[in-house]
């Protein structure tokens, strides 16, 4: 009976995921218009509930560096903000990471190392500095921005004396995996949140949300070049002089 109870509560927890991981696609896409695609998840079909952490990718790539956490089918020019098609990739792949395609109109973003993170965190708190939402992994940290250019970020870039390589930078072209997914490094968290993504979105179109009333702005997002100076300070103070790059 005990067996039965767990089995039980294990499926009410991936059902809730489930539904959390849709809700939090459908906001994206349909009411701050984020294109949005699922991430190839882990090979977790044999494991059981909340040991799929430091899995293996379901890709075919024996070492995959991001297990879980990239495109693969479809590719990541699939993203879109359609509903309908939102709907019907998560209904059929409830446990798939919700990817966001950074650049364009979408949000970029720049990642370094948890520790260096919350160092940067800390740092421009202190400077009174407006933040954005933050996606946080075990290993990562991810400080969403405006859109930038290439040619933006280079120039930027251009007028620093060192840059850690440890820093990424999410802009056109890539993709940065959003709460509440799982991969293969471990749940993805909100460390800083201005909006209630995966709740309350799953009846959400034509910019208006459930029962008429307008939907939720767009969150709003620092320039880089703001936030890029103590990114790079903290990276270059942070273990291994900031060298490392773990994803």
């Amino acid at each position: 009976m005990r067996e039965i109870l767990g089995r039980r509560r294990r499926l009410r927890l991936r059902r809730k995921e489930a539904t959390a991981r849709l809700d939090a696609a459908l906001t994206c896409a349909t009411v701050w218009q984020w294109p949005v695609l699922p991430g190839v998840g882990t090979a977790q079909a044999a494991a059981p509930y909340g040991e799929s952490d430091g899995l293996g990718c379901a890709c075919p790539e024996p070492d995959c560096a991001v297990p879980g956490a990239h495109p693969f089918d479809p590719g990541l020019l699939a993203a879109t903000t359609d509903e309908r098609m939102v709907r019907w990739w998560w209904t059929n792949r409830p446990t798939a990471p919700v990817l966001l395609a950074t650049g364009g109109s979408a949000p970029c973003a720049v990642s370094l190392p948890a520790v260096a993170g919350a160092r940067a965190l800390s740092a421009l708190d202190a400077l009174g500095m407006r933040l954005g939402p933050v996606v946080a992994t075990p290993t990562r940290w991810s400080l969403l921005v405006a859109p930038y250019t290439l040619e933006r970020l280079g120039e930027l870039l251009y007028a620093k004396d060192w840059v850690p390589s440890s820093l990424r930078f999410h802009g056109e072209g890539g993709y940065l995996v959003l709460p509440p997914s799982r991969t293969g490094a471990g749940q993805v968290r909100w460390e800083r949140s201005v909006a209630p993504l995966g709740t309350s979105a799953s009846v959400v179109s034509h910019g208006r949300a459930e029962g008429g009333a307008p939907a939720v702005a767009s969150p709003w997002l620092p320039d880089v070049e703001a936030v890029l100076d103590a990114l790079v300070e903290a990276s270059t103070g942070a273990p291994g002089g900031g060298s490392r790059l773990a994803y």
